[in-house]
């Protein structure tokens, strides 16, 4: 079933006698946590609106002294707005030679991030800005996910993750540092332990179980390695491509010819990389172009999207700056010759011709594929410390992941066609 998304556009009378505004523009002082009070009121039973492309897609909420002093708590600014000023935001929206709209926010999505225990610091920027942003979650692994948990809720994350079994392919730098051992041995007991001989089985049905997820209507957002290698192992869903170094027994010689790229989300016709001593695992990754290209010079620029027309991408768009400069990661960037047709390219490096931000659906859910590691870190290597989000509270690459995070609650309606 198609699905539209509910907008405010017809509206023209305001519901409270004043309201707040954060505007999401250059004014505020803290964006990522702002991000927090729309889900803090979420939370606590209250709704709002999104005004896409009004001021870097701002939030128009009910004039409420608790929400107020929460504002000023977090450090978050805010604007208290009278009715005369509401009707004229309504009216400049309303105008259908406007690139704006409003979005109604409604229910606080249920948050599940798929993390190991005992993760290392550079492994989550996901997690980092959750927590900087005050936006509650669960982790979940591989147990939870084989036994059936990701129904409980509404919008999952991951990270720098390998579902192909091959443990990162950290093998060639790292096989004798005690942390990959310890991710061998962890994995290896935990898929014995839910009856699966290998750890490359294991990681393939946890794939396959986050697709039933989308497909029922879930919403999964991934970055870094998580995206390509997710893709792959679903591509690889029935043939061995995983070298004995990994899991005991060789990869299928013919593996290349028989990925059936048809099961993945965003990819085609790319080629896996099975040599172990190789930290690549396709020809997906851009990831040497940019190596090439350097930091200076290394930016991305988000798409502008009709917010009356193409309303997810507008939301999954929302930046008080269109150009944001590059970050690093195993897997940095999509060659834009692999990623599928039907796929909405969001943001993109042209001289590179790559995708760094991408969108689709699958059945009656939706996912997003963001490349890179830690937006506020360039190179961020294994061993660096965590990032330091008050560093950074107006981080607009950090922006694209809570914006992901906000999707879900926003209201919905079926599409007559």
């Amino acid at each position: 079933m198609l699905i539209a998304w509910w907008v405010m556009g017809m509206s023209v009378t305001s519901a409270y006698a004043s309201s707040i505004l954060i505007p999401m523009d250059d004014k505020q002082s803290e964006h990522l946590k702002a991000y927090g009070i729309a889900y803090w009121l979420l939370q606590n039973g209250g709704n709002l609106e999104w005004l896409l492309n009004y001021r870097g897609g701002s939030f128009l909420c009910p004039n409420l002294p608790t929400l107020s002093k929460e504002c000023t708590i977090r450090g978050v600014t805010f604007e208290v707005i009278a009715d005369a000023q509401t009707q004229s935001i309504y009216n400049q929206i309303a105008d259908p030679e406007v690139n704006m709209e409003r979005v109604k926010l409604e229910v606080a999505p249920k948050i599940a991030v798929y993390t190991p225990q005992g993760k290392q610091p550079w492994d989550d920027a996901v997690t980092m800005v959750l927590t900087y942003a005050e936006i509650p979650y669960t982790e979940i692994y591989d147990t939870e996910v084989i036994q059936g948990d990701l129904i409980k809720y509404d919008w999952l994350h991951l990270h720098h993750e390998d579902f192909t079994g091959q443990y990162g392919k950290f093998y060639a730098q790292y096989r004798n540092a005690a942390w990959y051992q310890d991710e061998v041995k962890n994995q290896s007991a935990t898929a014995q332990a839910l009856g699966f001989s290998k750890v490359s089985e294991m990681k393939r049905q946890v794939a396959v179980n986050i697709r039933n997820f989308v497909l029922g209507g879930g919403f999964l957002f991934t970055m870094c390695s998580g995206t390509d290698s997710y893709d792959i192992s679903l591509a690889a869903e029935h043939v061995d491509i995983v070298e004995s170094v990994f899991d005991g027994d060789g990869s299928d010689p013919q593996a290349q010819q028989k990925l059936e790229y048809q099961n993945g989300f965003a990819f085609q016709d790319y080629r896996i990389i099975k040599d172990p001593m190789v930290y690549e695992f396709s020809s997906i990754d851009a990831t040497e172009d940019h190596n090439r290209l350097g930091e200076i010079n290394d930016f991305f620029t988000l798409f502008d999207f009709s917010a009356k027309w193409d309303i997810v991408p507008t939301i999954l768009t929302q930046n008080h700056t269109q150009v944001i400069k590059g970050f690093m990661g195993q897997t940095t960037s999509f060659h834009n010759e692999f990623v599928k047709p039907n796929v909405t390219v969001m943001g993109e490096t042209k001289s590179l011709k790559s995708a760094r931000y991408i969108h689709g659906e699958m059945g009656q859910g939706q996912w997003t594929y963001y490349g890179g590691h830690d937006p506020e870190d360039y190179r961020h290597l294994v061993g660096d410390p965590p990032t330091d989000l008050s560093l950074h509270p107006n981080s607009p690459g950090y922006r694209l992941i809570l914006n992901n995070i906000l999707f879900p609650a926003a209201k919905r309606k079926k599409q007559k066609t």
